[in-house]
Formats: C-alpha cells, sequence, structure tokens
C-alpha cells in the first residue's frame, strides 16, 4: 500500500469522503449527481484481473457497503456501479445514484453537460456524512 499513488484527475474531480481497507472513497465533485469512486490502494492496479483473489472479495463487499449508504443517503431511484478506465486507467469504481428525469436520465453520466460543482462547505458535508455511512455499512 505504500506505493500507491491517486491518479491526479481522480484526485482533481473529486473530494476525499474515507479510506477502507482496501480502497479510498471519493465523491465526485458534480452536484448533479450524487457519485463516489471507490479507488483501490495498490500500486499499478488497471484492471479488476490485476487484484488478487482476496482483494477482489473485499473489492465487492466496500462497492456494496458504499452503494448501500448512497441509496440511502440519497433515496436515489436506481444506483449505477461500473469501471470504466478509459480516460484514467488507475482501477476505480464508479457508483453513481440516478434520478428518473436527472440531468442525464436515461442515458449515462459520462459526457452528460459540465460538471456542476458543490458549494464547499456542502460538498464537505455530504463528503463527512457519506463517510459516516459508508462505515457504518461496513462495520
Amino acid at each position: 500500500m505504500s506505493d500507491f499513488t491517486l491518479d491526479d484527475r481522480l484526485s482533481g474531480d473529486s473530494l476525499a469522503v474515507l479510506d477502507l481497507d482496501l480502497c479510498t472513497v471519493r465523491l465526485m465533485n458534480d452536484a448533479r449527481f450524487p457519485w463516489l469512486l471507490l479507488i483501490p490502494m495498490r500500486a499499478g492496479v488497471t484492471e479488476l484481473v490485476d487484484l488478487g483473489v482476496d482483494d477482489r472479495l473485499r473489492l465487492i463487499e466496500e462497492v456494496a457497503g458504499a452503494g448501500k449508504a448512497l441509496k440511502a443517503a440519497s433515496h436515489c431511484d436506481k444506483l449505477n456501479v461500473g469501471a470504466l478506465g478509459n480516460m484514467v486507467p488507475q482501477l476505480h469504481i464508479h457508483i453513481v445514484a440516478r434520478f428518473v428525469g436527472d440531468a442525464a436520465w436515461p442515458g449515462p453520466v459520462w459526457g452528460s453537460g459540465a460538471a456542476e460543482p458543490y458549494a464547499p462547505d456542502s460538498g464537505r458535508d455530504l463528503a463527512e456524512r457519506l463517510g459516516q455511512a459508508v462505515a457504518w455499512q461496513l462495520q
């Protein structure tokens, strides 16, 4: 874990939420969509298959816990979960709360308009609340 470095783009586009056993959790800085990123804290990992068996199992549990927390906090209609990596190769999992009629509904959030950053206080507050909720889900 000591060689892990968060990709600059992921860091710049998101707010810190918390670190779990495997993943660092980040909130995308786009108020249109409550959107978490889970990034395994393993150096050089670009694909799910790059993780060992234990880390893959841990990843799915952390994704499930973060998804439950995001769904409960947002009261969304649907969770979108995906790992694309076309723009940022570092392995990261997107968990996006979607609402019927949101800015991209029913299409994907990627490429749908310009991000609308959170006001500083509201982004930090949401990141803190989601961090507590994710930690509670995974205890």
